[in-house]
């Protein structure tokens, strides 16, 4: 007996050694078997224990021997159900930690999740405060246009009056004032500029860029002011506007280069060519970028940066940046179009002034056959162009051709006014040439006064007509006509004077203003011989 179970106890070790090296689930299975099997032992034991019973006289030590067989199985059993609980719990605790690792992998995920949420929140509430901090600069911008938007009306009157006074001009050459005109000869030599007229100075700026709505106002204003000569307040005005501009739309915007424009040619009116020139640059490199090499706002800006080169007296330097402004206007618009011609006229003047003679009067004629062509031979345009060729013709000693010019611009703004010329209807310049013949004559039996009131007239095409009035006089006098001369230029000074208030007065009829300023009866038709 006592052999079988230590052969029992062998086996199970060895059963026991082989079940560390299994998985939990056949280490159940072993154990389970191992449990049937010891029920079946103690069911033997249990028989053979019954029948030594019987026999207890003779059978004691096998009894004994069998009922310590017996406690060893049901120790045996005891351990496997015990093996098999555990088994049992540690699937449960398995399971269960299984759960949990879902449940973690869940939370990670939710908390990744709430992180991206989060990171998004927080970009869009920094865009919110971007917005917030734009709205407020863009409110305080409001209240500050609100602020001045008071000066409209006035700007509005001025500019009424201004257009009212210039006629049917609305096409000012903004080039004009590169150099003074010949009316303007006692100017020539003095760096002191007037102010730039608010046309003129508008259509610098502003030429191929539309100013926005929000800019308007201000820049009005600026040029308003400019316009008047009060540079203290025009100044700091431009300057914030630029400050503002700059904040909210970064220095490489066209409005930002436009309101350099504006900046620029104030300084240029104040003759501080230094800063102005550093003005136009930074403006033309944000507007080459921004709207392109050949938009007409870079030509407007070359042109600007020309305009300040010639009135430095560097030539050659604005010819190339004219040029270009040309080439740009001429790709864009047309070689044909109006402000082609105004750009041939500002180069024409270039080129006069480095005595390139030949290139000006290809310039000016190709200029006046535009403007005859596009506006009319009534366009002032075209008076100033034959002023301006005359000028070159009479730089040449050319006097003919010049004499011939100014006379084509007198007579047309008579025929305009008056009708068809005849031996009653005569042109100022006729006037006054048969008032050099008939000196003499003239001073003994009629006044000076009769001949010197065709500057009520003047005004029809002022200032041109002033101009070359005094341009044809100043002729004359060179070629001795002294008589006919004092009769031009006393019309001239007469136009200039009684020109402000002209403009103010209704229109009437200007055969009528020449006869009372001739001193003739308007009921005639004709002067007193």
């Amino acid at each position: 007996m006592s052999k079988t179970l230590n052969a029992y106890r062998i086996k199970k070790i060895e059963s026991l050694g082989r079940m560390t090296a299994m998985t939990q689930e056949e280490m159940v299975a072993g154990a389970r078997t191992v449990a049937a099997g010891l029920e079946a032992l103690r069911a033997e034991h249990t028989q053979l224990l019954a029948g030594l019973a019987a026999n207890t006289e003779h059978e004691h030590e096998k009894v004994s021997l069998v009922r310590k067989s017996i406690d060893a199985i049901e120790l045996g059993l005891g351990e496997t159900q015990v093996m098999i609980a555990l088994a049992s719990h540690l699937q449960s605790v398995e399971a269960e930690k299984q759960k949990l690792r879902t449940q973690v992998r869940r939370l990670c995920q939710e908390n990744a999740w709430l992180r991206d949420e989060l990171a998004a929140a927080q970009q869009r509430l920094q865009a919110s405060e971007q917005r917030v901090s734009q709205l407020e600069e863009e409110n305080k911008h409001l209240d500050f246009m609100a602020s001045i938007r008071k000066y409209d009306s006035d700007i509005n009157e001025e500019s009424e009056t201004s257009r009212s006074g210039q006629g049917d001009n609305k096409r000012d050459d903004p080039m004009v004032d590169l150099f003074p005109d010949d009316d303007h000869e006692d100017n020539r030599n003095n760096k002191s500029m007037s102010p730039t007229p608010p046309s003129q100075f508008a259509q610098q700026v502003n030429a191929g860029y539309e100013i926005p709505a929000r800019l308007r106002t201000l820049h009005n204003l600026v040029i308003q002011y400019a316009s008047q000569g009060r540079y203290e307040v025009a100044v700091p005005l431009c300057k914030q506007a630029l400050e503002d501009l700059e904040k909210t739309s970064g220095h490489d915007h066209p409005d930002v280069a436009t309101m350099l424009n504006i900046l620029a040619l104030v300084y240029r009116d104040q003759n501080k060519y230094k800063e102005a020139a550093n003005l136009l640059n930074d403006a033309l490199s944000i507007r080459e970028k921004t709207l392109g090499e050949n938009h007409p706002a870079v030509a407007a800006t070359l042109n600007n940066l020309a305009v300040l080169y010639g009135k430095r007296g560097k030539y050659r330097e604005a010819e190339p940046l004219c040029k270009r402004a040309l080439c740009i206007r001429e790709a864009v618009l047309g070689r044909d179009h109006p402000d082609v011609a105004k750009q041939l006229n500002n180069l024409a003047l270039l080129c006069q002034n480095q005595n390139k003679y030949e290139e000006v009067e290809q310039y000016y004629q190709r200029a006046l056959e535009i403007y005859e062509s596009k506006l009319g031979p009534d366009d002032p345009n075209v008076a100033k162009t034959k002023n301006n060729l005359a000028s070159c013709y009479l730089k040449q000693g050319k006097y003919k051709e010049a004499e011939t010019l100014y006379k084509q611009v007198l007579t047309r703004a008579h025929e305009r006014e008056f009708g068809t010329i005849d031996g009653d209807n005569k042109p100022i310049w006729q006037v006054a040439e048969e008032r050099e013949e008939n000196k003499h004559l003239q001073r003994e039996n009629a006044p000076y006064g009769e001949y010197g009131g065709w500057h009520k007239a003047a005004k029809v095409d002022s200032p041109t007509v002033t101009t070359t009035l005094k341009n044809l006089g100043a002729l004359y006098r060179r070629q001795g006509k002294y008589e006919a001369a004092e009769t031009l230029e006393d019309c001239a000074l007469r136009s200039r004077k009684e020109g402000t208030n002209q403009a103010s007065e209704p229109r009437m009829n200007l055969k009528s203003k020449l006869f009372n300023a001739l001193g003739i009866n308007t009921g005639s038709n004709a002067p007193h011989q």
